[in-house]
């Protein structure tokens, strides 16, 4: 069984799993993934979500303000040999949640062509692709999208 914990981005099984992303990322995207890295850098943060099956860490997700009423998911990550399992979406629908508790109604998040599968399981989960946002724009390697979590008005 799966469980889902709250904790923060000194976690142990989250910095080993974001090492993990990190190290399938520069397979995917090679030198160029350097680019990203600065945007990647995630300290201080209270909001990370860790999965676990039988106590072993097995995905992650977080999120981060960028203004009153949006947060940008961040570092979402399974382990290749559970992946298409439903564990994404779960790690996803427990930090859209936490973020609407915290008042946020709005979230986005940048994503890569070369990750068709990323792609799909956001789009399959409610979100659109957006222009690219931030110090994303202009990037042919990166894929924007966003998701209105609650109606505001």
């Amino acid at each position: 069984m799966i469980q889902l914990q709250r904790t923060n981005s000194n976690d142990k099984n989250f910095i080993t799993l974001t090492n993990c992303l990190d190290k399938d990322l520069e397979m995917i995207y090679g030198d160029t993934q350097q680019q990203y890295d600065q945007y990647n850098i995630i300290t201080n943060l209270t909001t990370v979500i860790i999965a676990c099956e039988n106590n072993t860490a097995i995905g992650c997700g977080c999120f981060k303000p960028i203004d009153a009423n949006t947060v940008e998911l961040k570092r979402m990550y399974v382990a290749p040999g559970l992946r298409g399992k439903g564990i994404g979406a779960m790690i996803l629908k427990a930090l859209e949640q936490w973020a609407t508790e915290l008042g946020f109604y709005n979230m986005v998040l940048e994503t890569g062509t070369l990750q068709p599968e990323a792609i799909l399981l956001y789009s399959k989960q409610g979100f659109k692709i957006i222009p690219n946002y931030g110090q994303y724009k202009g990037n042919s390697l990166s894929v924007c999208m966003q998701k209105i979590l609650v109606d505001s008005r």
